[in-house]
């Protein structure tokens, strides 16, 4: 994906394994029972400490269980619905849930898109199966295509969208509790969030460790960032492993920081804005799910996720998220379509004009770009204005950064005045160099 604050490569996020794919890697149980890992025992106990409250929340939600008759949220399921609770004195805690799809317009591709994704580009590498260059077994073995790939995306040129200064801007108002990424390209550190704001759940560039479990020497981001750029596999200077950003590979556990924040952040949460993810990935996408029952629930994405059966949502496999039911009325805003055009759901039109049927479903989905919804949301806000204008100038800011990088390498060629002649040869990472 992308970066900037240390400039860790991002587009390298490997989005942890799903069902089908072949590694089973991100599997709470999984982890958290054969890790040697010292956090292990810090996640296990985060784990359960509340995991009846998390149970409670799936079988009210799926199933409508409860005595308590939920409370209504919302004055319409609708994106208008959705920005009066936030302007209410109701909302007063927004976590955000994010992954590639902010990210994508700024260049950096997704994973899974037919064509454009990443995982349909990897031909080069000679990959037994695209999910491969982010195992962390085959990268033990055959390092050479991650960072092949790492040297070729390394993220220097991208700046954030308006979907992440969105959730700048959340923060800005006092609302953002916390945003859970699970993007590798620091763009959301770029946009101005810090480290308390976020929850890197898939890992992150800025350190890096020797993959010998009795070794862990760790290395900094300069040091891995001249291997890479020096066309050289980085080996521990301790013990020769190869040495692998803090970055979470297929078979990995999350960071301790993820399963201890989650507890108390999803029990506190008022809304959760889900945008640009497939909600395909355990445990990240089962997040959706440990929402307090009354908390509206908005899904920005390029189309509907997060559904599934009752019985897979009761096994901890969904997040039970519910736009077209009968007993509920949720509202889809296409991509395409100007304001007030939105078409909804079983036979309804017309965004923003239907009343909440059933009090307390408050799942709401936007269907078109990350950056469109984000713009549309802020709109209703009053605060589109202001959105746009931080964009135009973190932008600028950011240009002029780079300009001047640029400038400088520039006057560094001019006093070197020698052309290159020698021709090209195949670099160990089966690029080329001079």
């Amino acid at each position: 994906m992308d970066s900037r604050e240390g400039d860790p490569l991002s587009v390298f996020r490997p989005l942890p394994p799903q069902p089908q794919d072949p590694p089973a890697a991100e599997d709470d149980a999984e982890k958290l029972s054969g890790s040697s890992d010292p956090d292990s025992d810090d996640e296990a106990g985060a784990s359960g400490q509340t995991e009846m409250d998390f149970l409670r929340n799936l079988f009210s939600r799926t199933l409508g269980l409860g005595s308590e008759k939920p409370e209504k949220v919302l004055d319409e399921l609708s994106l208008e619905g959705v920005s009066n609770f936030m302007l209410s004195d109701k909302c007063k805690k927004v976590v955000c849930m994010v992954g590639a799809g902010i990210s994508t317009a700024a260049g950096i591709p997704d994973f899974r898109s037919p064509g454009t994704g990443l995982y349909a580009n990897l031909q080069q590498y000679n990959l037994p199966y695209p999910e491969a260059i982010f195992e962390i077994n085959y990268f033990k073995q055959h390092p050479e295509p991650f960072f092949a790939l790492a040297r070729e995306l390394y993220p220097g040129q991208f700046k954030p969208t308006v979907s992440h200064y969105f959730i700048r801007l959340l923060k800005e108002k006092g609302l953002l509790l916390r945003c859970y990424t699970q993007n590798i390209d620091t763009l959301e550190r770029v946009a101005g969030l810090g480290q308390e704001d976020l929850v890197e759940a898939h890992g992150t560039f800025f350190t890096s460790h020797c993959t010998r479990t009795l070794c862990r020497k760790s290395y900094s981001l300069d040091w891995m960032k001249e291997k890479i750029f020096s066309s050289l596999i980085p080996k521990c200077e301790k013990c020769q492993s190869v040495v692998k950003p803090d970055i979470v590979f297929f078979g990995e556990n999350l960071p301790s920081r993820f399963f201890s924040l989650m507890q108390s952040d999803f029990r506190d949460l008022d809304l959760l804005i889900i945008m640009g993810t497939s909600l395909q990935v355990q445990p990240f996408a089962s997040l959706v799910s440990r929402a307090p029952t009354n908390a509206p629930r908005l899904l920005i994405n390029k189309e509907k996720t997060g559904e599934s059966d009752p019985f897979m949502s009761l096994m901890g496999f969904g997040s039970g998220m519910d736009f077209d039911s009968e007993k509920a009325y949720r509202q889809v805003s296409p991509q395409g379509l100007g304001p007030g055009q939105a078409q909804g759901v079983g036979g309804h039109s017309g965004l923003g004009h239907h009343p909440l049927a059933g009090g307390g479903l408050t799942d709401v989905a936007w269907i078109g770009d990350c950056d469109a919804g984000c713009l549309a949301l802020a709109e209703l806000l009053g605060w589109k204005k202001e959105l746009e204008e931080l964009v135009k100038k973190e932008h600028a800011a950011i240009d002029a950064k780079s300009g001047q990088a640029v400038g400088d390498g520039a006057s560094a060629s001019v006093r070197e005045q020698k052309p290159k002649t020698s021709p090209r040869k195949e670099s160990p990472l089966g690029g080329e160099e001079e």
